[in-house]
């Protein structure tokens, strides 16, 4: 009997770090994000993305980022270099869902195409970082699928829990 108290008792202690994580997870989010641009979850995003009414996915890292992996179909426009002229061919009423990282860079992206009279934009909760995080594919330059996810800097890739992350 002691046995079986013992192992619930460290059960419910790694499930509790578990939650700790996942709690710290969207703290750090909430400190991050100015929510001036509505989000969607990996888990609707994952949803919508099988439909026939899937919407636009732009990433809004850097190319070293993307190049390592991102979403299946999105198309990027980068951070530092963002120009609206790399999203003119797209309607202002398209559904569009913007991700980076984490969704920090990503937001900020939003409220640019929202401020140029995009109707439609939506961040990725938790970024990249969440999508393989739950377990969603992602994919490199050859349209393989991908373990790896680039962490932004050493610092930022403590909140990967799933995959392989590089620098």
């Amino acid at each position: 009997m002691p046995k079986i108290l013992t192992f619930f008792f460290f059960l419910l202690i790694g499930l509790g770090f578990v939650q700790a994580q996942n709690s710290s997870y969207d703290v750090m989010l909430k400190t991050l994000y100015k929510n001036t641009v509505k989000i969607i979850s990996a888990n609707d995003l994952q949803k919508e993305m099988s439909q026939n009414n899937r919407p636009i996915l732009l990433d809004a890292r850097e190319s070293k980022e993307y190049n390592v992996s991102h979403l299946n179909g999105g198309i990027w426009v980068g951070y530092d270099d963002f120009s609206l002229n790399s999203v003119k061919s797209i309607t202002k009423n398209t559904p569009i869902v913007v991700y980076c990282s984490v969704g920090y860079r990503s937001e900020r992206i939003g409220e640019k195409l929202q401020k140029a009279g995009y109707t439609n934009v939506r961040n990725l909760y938790g970024g990249i970082f969440e999508w393989i995080n739950k377990g969603y594919l992602v994919y490199d330059n050859n349209q393989k699928t991908s373990t790896k996810v680039h962490g932004y800097s050493t610092a930022w890739g403590v909140w990967v829990k799933k995959g392989e992350v590089v620098y």
